[in-house]
């Protein structure tokens, strides 16, 4: 198996190493990661300057962009075949409910998906790093034993609980819940006297019953939940089109 790796915290993070290291025997890999943190870019590509791909002393490569970037450039410049697998993460804290739809880590998996290649964003249910190593060999526990239990392509959110592998709850099926609205931007200012504003903390779970990301992370089991890309709102268009005629 090949697999092409990268993330949204950076080429450095914990995360990634303990991934990559947790794939390395079971699969050919290969990890394009951004140069920083990149955490909530989303699916934006960089398309007002050119972009540069650097080598680390330990083979990972390393791009001045976004997480979007770093699989697109892989796919479409760097890589001389294309990969069976593209894998995100391990992402620093979760990404579950509305969170999927800023996440530079779900962002990665989604461009590999739109290449029609099957892809799996991973993420842990806290932040902190705690039990990183564990997460990562629950994630090559997915890889190994379902990365074709979906038809390809397939597109998969991870959430992996911060608890030892002995720990670990179910592999469980779930669905994304709902938060409510983010709290309001924070005021301040910079060292000139400038106003500024840092984006607020997420909104409060608004939706977590069972059968939702949230609410199985949040009882130690790990959240599998497959997306799609499609924004379509099959019930309006129906009711435009009807109102339109």
């Amino acid at each position: 198996m090949r697999i092409l790796i990268s993330n949204d915290d950076g080429y450095l993070a914990p995360g990634i190493n303990a991934l990559a290291e947790a794939l390395a025997p079971i699969a050919d890999i290969v990890v394009v990661a951004p140069e920083g943190n990149r955490s909530g870019a989303s699916n934006s590509l960089s398309l007002d300057r050119p972009l540069s791909v650097q080598r680390a002393a330990n083979g990972f490569y390393f791009v001045n962009g976004t997480p979007t970037d770093c699989v697109h450039v892989a796919l479409t410049g760097m890589l001389d075949y294309k990969p069976d697998l593209v894998v995100s993460g391990i992402n620093n804290g979760p990404n579950m409910g509305d969170d999927t739809l800023y996440s530079g880590t779900v962002a990665a998996a989604t461009e590999g998906y739109l290449f029609g290649i099957p892809a799996i964003a991973f993420s842990q249910g806290s932040y902190g790093w705690e039990h990183i190593d564990d997460a990562a060999k629950v994630a090559r526990d997915i890889v190994q034993r379902y990365a074709d239990l979906l038809a390809h392509p397939y597109l998969l959110n991870v959430n992996i609980p911060n608890r030892t592998y002995g720990e670990m709850g179910a592999l469980t099926a779930t669905r994304l819940g709902r938060r409510h609205q983010a709290e309001p931007v924070i005021r301040a200012k910079d060292p000139r006297g400038r106003e500024i504003f840092w984006i607020g903390p997420p909104g409060a779970c608004k939706d977590a019953g069972e059968g939702t990301d949230f609410h199985a992370v949040a009882h130690g089991q790990v959240s599998l939940t497959p997306l799609q890309v499609d924004l379509t709102h099959r019930t309006q268009l129906e009711t435009l089109a009807k109102g339109l005629a």
